[in-house]
């Protein structure tokens, strides 16, 4: 630990007996920023001077004052910035602002103010915020997505995954959120419904951009093994699941009257001689080729239907099967069959091929329809002798499933479709695929808020890039104008801005009108902090190779798909583009719980709202940060009825008068001071290590406090605050403190007379030897209540604990002379004694 042999003048300390927390952070606002205490050192890192720790929080979006929710994560998060800065890394640790899109512009929109106005101002209500919250950020690396100078390498980024074929614009069924009047990705639909506002959400047609993040599926899978170990599983999961890898065949059926074959997608190849029917979704541009002219007047209607539906209503198993005969047949390839062809919702455009060979035998949804239309039902595999149900989706042998050139007969489904997909694959019907449930990202969207894609429409030469000299393309201030959402981009009335001459042939042209998603901004940002004033390119490459990939990433897990999904992408994109040399973002993830109150979500309708600023004023910052470190495990949710920020304020006050009553010299020698408070310091500091790179801060919390207490015992009992082992101990004290309560702890530093700041202290030295035990104390429970607690060695035996907690007196006389019916020994610790 940093030591110095002079004390500095106290000016402006609290005084000895009143702790004005108020008064205090005011002036050590000052206090850091003239001491920049957390500016990182990108020369040490490129040196291999100190090695690199770059810890980063999800950056908000401004659309209001900082929340209980911003308070929890980014107290979390400082835990770890600041212990790695004690331990004597170089640290990054930056913040800046998701400040385009529509959580943005929709709040700017209720509030009557112009989206640039409205987010610039919340920026600096946040940012004096954070300040005021004592977060260790490096503000030299401040941004904002909004800021051209920021904007401008999206759109180029935007241009070099186009050049590489992974930008593309394409006319499909998209997701249409009502509400908001735009575009959405498939990610941003939660339940059938937009993941901002909860519209329920309907498809259109719609030619839009999209990356080509299929081009990565395989990856994205197969890297989150390398992950699963330093994220959350549930977030793991939740990837994989989206991801969604399957293996089956692309089966081609002949159409009568089509020169092309159909070709259906499907996981389970070995039921192909159960096909009796097809399907194709409704809202597919193959059921509008297929069908008949005349049954076209009856399909169109049905189309229509369907389109107000969502995609869970559609899929759903509840629901009622309907559609439309198309009027054409197909033929079976393995039975020779003509079966009809149906249009029906519960298929979907976007997966697979938009067409199903129907088995009604084996899968529930289609012996659903198959019994509404009369169709007819052939199982290929067995179903169990008692088997009273409809559709079998179980393994078993396969049956009806021979012809003269195949014979799957009592095949095991695995060994029937490996020999199905080789028959069809040496006769040229079909072929073995991988699946996946991931689609391109549809970047695309209606609004104003948001980058503008660089791309100019000419009648002449099409798509055209906008040359890089000519980036960015900024938004037109539509000052005065109705940004209000009405379904087309409001940059189309800028004719000033939309008209522009075409790059290529100097002929008019357009630019297009559509604004990118907000988190193609935040699937990069991590990049341009390590350079976030470089001019000349998106990111100084050599600084991200030295920096990346992020130690440590906080969130929550409602980004679990969206947002790390993308950032992933975007890793590999640039990784193949040549401009970085990782694969991943984020080598370690680690999500946070949401503060609620009283058993449920905080909303202002619900009435159960809590201010953070209130709080913030009634017990202060470091109160309220120690009490949402405390309260639990981070990923677990806190509620706010059932944590104490007064009680916080008054341990951070006991804590902090420590401090007052040490009277040893700086730089005394511990080790003639009181042995039994330096091993309880000593085990303390260490703990404290473990428990932070486990995550486990709230423990680190409750080891701080017994330290405290045992402190103040101490000086109490013993020689008071001229013990060497005092000073030591309310030293380690601070340090640690520092981590959660940094203007307590700065306090506490400066009372012991030490120089500023308390965050360069360094973490204490651990002495090994005072780590050794003689003793622990042992609880024996009886009928799950403590009844004693017994001195024993460390290295007691099982046998031996469990006669010493039988023969106490107090444990005799809790049992009363019942039978023990079993005795549970954890030694050296626990006994547990059921009677």
């Amino acid at each position: 630990m940093e030591q110095h042999s002079e004390q500095p003048e106290q000016t402006g300390t609290a005084d000895d007996q009143h702790y004005d927390v108020h008064e205090v952070e005011a002036r050590w606002q000052q206090g850091w920023e003239d001491l920049q205490p957390f500016t990182a050192d990108d020369a040490a890192v490129l040196s291999g001077e100190r090695e690199k720790r770059y810890a980063l929080t999800m950056f908000p979006y401004p659309s209001g004052d900082l929340h209980m929710g911003h308070a929890e994560v980014t107290a979390l998060h400082d835990v770890i910035a600041r212990y790695w800065r004690q331990r004597g890394y170089e640290v990054m640790n930056p913040m800046g602002w998701d400040s385009f899109g529509l959580p943005a512009e929709n709040a700017a929109i209720r509030n009557d103010a112009h989206p640039a106005d409205y987010t610039y101002g919340n920026i600096d209500t946040q940012f004096e915020s954070f300040q005021k919250y004592a977060v260790s950020f490096d503000w030299t690396r401040r941004f904002n997505t909004s800021d051209p100078d920021y904007y401008r390498w999206t759109q180029w980024l935007f241009l070099r995954l186009r050049e590489k074929g992974l930008a593309y614009r394409k006319n499909s069924p998209v997701n249409w959120c009502p509400n908001d009047q735009t575009v959405l990705a498939n990610e941003q639909v939660v339940d059938g419904a937009c993941e901002r506002c909860g519209a329920e959400v309907t498809k259109r047609e719609l030619t839009q951009w999209y990356f080509r993040t299929t081009a990565y599926a395989q990856e994205l899978l197969d890297s989150l093994d390398d992950l699963q170990s330093t994220w959350s599983t549930k977030v793991v999961n939740a990837q994989r699941n989206w991801i969604g890898r399957s293996e089956g065949a692309h089966v081609d059926f002949v159409v009568a009257g089509r020169e092309e074959p159909m070709t259906v997608y499907t996981t389970r190849p070995d039921t192909l001689f159960g096909a009796t029917f097809m399907v194709v979704a409704a809202d597919a541009a193959l059921a509008d080729e297929l069908v008949t002219d005349a049954r076209r007047p009856a399909f169109e209607a049905y189309r229509e239907e369907v389109r107000r539906s969502t995609e869970i209503e559609r899929q759903s198993t509840e629901r009622p099967k309907t559609g439309v005969d198309l009027g054409v047949t197909a033929t079976n390839p393995l039975t020779g069959a003509e079966i009809p062809v149906y249009a029906a919702d519960y298929v979907l455009a976007d997966y697979g091929t938009g067409a199903i060979m129907a088995v009604p035998g084996q899968d529930q949804r289609d012996w659903d329809f198959a019994q509404v239309f009369g169709l007819p039902v052939v199982r290929t595999v067995q179903p169990p002798e008692d088997w009273e149900g409809e559709a079998f989706t179980g393994d078993g042998p396969a049956i009806n499933s021979a012809n003269d050139d195949i014979d799957l007969s009592g095949l095991s489904v695995e060994d029937a479709k490996r020999t199905t997909i080789a028959f069809l694959e040496e006769r040229g019907l079909g072929r073995g695929t991988v699946n996946f449930r991931l689609r391109d990202w549809l970047l695309s969207r209606q609004r104003y808020w948001g980058a503008p894609i660089p791309i100019i429409h000419c009648p002449v030469d099409g798509e055209v890039a906008v040359p890089d000299d000519q980036l960015p393309v900024t938004l037109p201030e539509l000052r005065g104008a109705d940004l209000k959402p009405k379904g087309v981009s409001p940059l189309g009335a800028a004719t000033d801005w939309v008209d522009v001459e075409c790059p290529t042939c100097g002929g008019p042209a357009t630019r297009d009108t559509d604004t990118m998603d907000t988190f193609v901004d935040s699937s990069w940002y991590m990049f341009r902090y390590c350079s976030p004033h470089d001019d000349t390119r998106a990111f100084d490459s050599d600084l991200v190779n030295a920096w990346m990939p992020c130690d440590i990433y906080i969130g929550g897990d409602e980004h679990a798909v969206l947002h790390l999904l993308y950032a992933r992408f975007f890793t590999k994109a640039l990784r193949d583009l040549g401009l970085v040399d990782f694969d991943e973002p984020f080598a370690a993830y680690l999500s946070q719980g949401k503060v609620i109150n009283n058993g449920r979500k905080m909303s202002k309708s619900l009435g159960n709202g809590v201010s953070l600023g209130g709080q913030l004023a009634d017990y202060g910052v470091d109160a309220v940060r120690l009490t949402l470190v405390f309260a639990s495990p981070p990923e677990d949710n806190i509620d706010w009825a059932d944590v104490s920020p007064a009680g916080s304020l008054r341990f951070l006050q006991r804590a902090w008068r420590l401090a007052g009553d040490v009277t040893s010299e700086v730089g005394v020698d511990a080790s003639a001071g009181d042995e039994a408070l330096r091993k309880v310091t000593h085990r303390t500091v260490h703990e404290a290590a473990e428990l932070v790179e486990g995550h486990r801060f709230n423990v680190m919390v409750a080891r701080t406090m017994e330290l405290v207490n045992a402190v103040r015992k101490a000086i109490d009992s013993g020689p008071g605050g001229a013990d060497p082992a005092v000073r030591e101990a309310v030293e380690a004290v601070a340090v640690l403190l520092s981590l959660v309560a940094p203007y307590t702890a700065e306090e506490m530093w400066a009372r012991l007379g030490h120089e500023p700041s308390v965050a360069n202290a360094g973490w204490p030295t651990v002495d090994e030897a005072l780590l050794v035990e003689d003793s622990v104390t042992c609880v024996v429970q009886v009928k799950g209540k403590v009844r004693a607690r017994l001195e024993v060695s460390p290295d007691v035996s099982d046998a031996d604990l469990e006669a010493a907690a039988l023969a106490d007196p107090a444990v005799q006389k809790a049992i009363d002379g019942a039978p023990v019916r079993k005795v549970i020994v954890r030694a050296p610790k626990l006994v547990n004694i059921v009677v």
